[in-house]
């Protein structure tokens, strides 16, 4: 049943609901975010692990190793080739006027330079830049790493926000069902509005089972990168801090970003060692000049006769010069030709792909800061709306449906602001990421705006 007032006490109960919302908008605490108690656990210390434990990062570390050895390994045919030989042999020799059997002994050193050898040289070039390149691919790859990293950390930041709201709001609905019932005990009450009150934190008991599933993945997912299980309470944004971007305008974003890129660095060197490639392939065009020194010592002499022990010294200078190989060597010119154009336009993908990421990370970051804003004023004006939603209800002014309402809208800009933050952070990120920033350098701007320890306990009551 609905109970009507007379229009002199609906006046005195307006006037006290105003007083009481003037009274929330004064102790109304600053927007705040969910959490429980303390925290043992930041991002910089799960970077920290994950540089250790993350096989992705370990790996390109791995590749950018392997880069070095190859290039000196493509250095070693540059260098004088020295070799050393030893034989002995058992030599048995019939004819019609002897029969004899000996032991013959040959030791010889050989040195070997090239002189000029094109394909050799271009080849070592290639490989110079092919470990530059995997020097980028690491450091792209930690980038990369990274963004991962802080994606997953706030993501399970927001699965416990979330299910933190939804104990909160269940809580506060729990607590309107109660007065309801209490209510329409004295049939002062619809059975609607209990129904719909009932209905509501049966939902939200339903939501909260879902939410805490979420939560375990999310850490598991964490865990994945670090190599143990994530139990610590994570530290989360604090409310002192104003997020935005800074200062620099997205053209200077975009200039750096071109300049220090590490995955455009990496699509650079491949461009020179596919041009160091078709160079070295052209080499097989070239002739090959090299030195060769030699010693040798040796009882055995032509036709494998025993002879007293010479020594012999050589030096002398080769000349190899291609003719025709079947037209191979032409042949693999033009494919490495194809290949030079193949990477040219991988890096000028890239280079368009970096301006884009910049761009729309920067633009994105930047609506995200004002959004932030937008939304703690927002977060502010739904607490006060469910402040005198509560008040008119409890004058019998609007019914649990209008005050469920206020709870609903209440919560959604909790969410919604929550949202906003974890959205500017990992595209702070992401910005870092693609303008080339040291990934510890983004950590650690950005731990700089978790709490340092714990955080308060956000209370949904007045």
């Amino acid at each position: 049943m609905t109970v009507r007032v007379p229009a002199a006490l609906a006046v005195l109960l307006m006037l006290a609901l105003c007083a009481d919302v003037a009274l929330a908008q004064t102790t109304v605490p600053a927007p705040a975010g969910v959490s429980a108690s303390a925290f043992s656990t930041d991002l910089m210390q799960l970077y920290r692990e994950a540089r250790l434990e993350d096989p992705q990062i370990l790996a390109s570390y791995a590749r950018a190793q392997a880069g070095q050895e190859h290039q000196r390994e493509a250095m070693g045919s540059l260098l004088p080739q020295l070799s050393i030989n030893a034989g002995s042999n058992r030599i048995h020799q019939e004819n019609d006027l002897v029969q004899q059997s000996y032991d013959s002994e040959n030791y010889s050193l050989v040195l070997r330079q090239y002189l000029y050898n094109k394909a050799a040289w271009e080849n070592y070039q290639k490989f110079k830049s092919l470990a530059r390149q995997s020097e980028s691919e690491a450091l792209e790859a930690q980038a990369e790493a990274t963004v991962e990293l802080a994606l997953r950390y706030f993501t399970a930041l927001a699965a416990e926000d979330e299910l933190e709201l939804i104990r909160a709001e269940r809580r506060t609905t729990q607590k309107s069902l109660d007065r309801v019932n209490a209510l329409y005990e004295k049939q002062l009450a619809l059975i609607t509005d209990q129904l719909d009150l009932k209905a509501r934190v049966d939902g939200l008991a339903a939501q909260e089972l879902d939410a805490r599933n979420r939560v375990s993945v999310s850490r598991e997912a964490l865990a994945e990168i670090v190599g143990r299980p994530v139990k610590e309470r994570l530290s989360r944004i604090r409310d002192d801090v104003q997020l935005g971007v800074s200062a620099q305008s997205l053209e200077t974003w975009v200039r750096e970003g071109v300049a220090q890129n590490p995955a455009l660095k990496a699509n650079q060197s491949g461009v020179e060692a596919a041009g160091a490639a078709l160079r070295s392939g052209e080499g097989g065009h070239y002739p090959t000049l090299s030195l060769t020194l030699s010693a040798q010592q040796t009882n055995e002499g032509y036709n494998n006769a025993l002879t007293p022990r010479t020594d012999s010294y050589v030096a002398g200078i080769g000349v190899q010069v291609p003719l025709y190989s079947g037209g191979a060597t032409s042949a693999r010119v033009r494919g490495l030709y194809q290949d030079q154009i193949v990477a040219e336009q991988q890096l000028e993908s890239v280079q368009r792909r970096v301006v884009k990421e910049i761009t729309s990370a920067y633009l994105t970051a930047d609506s995200s800061a004002e959004k932030i804003s937008a939304n703690r004023h927002a977060l502010a004006s739904a607490q006060l709306s469910r402040v005198a939603a509560e008040k008119a209800f409890s004058y019998g002014m609007v019914n649990a449906v209008d005050v469920l309402t206020s709870v609903r809208n209440e919560f959604r800009a909790r969410r919604e602001l929550l949202k906003a933050q974890y959205d500017f952070v990992t595209n702070v990120f992401t910005l870092n990421r693609w303008a080339g920033r040291a990934p510890a350098d983004s950590v650690e701007s950005v731990n700089t705006w978790l709490s340092p320890g714990s955080t308060k306990q956000h209370s949904t009551t007045p």
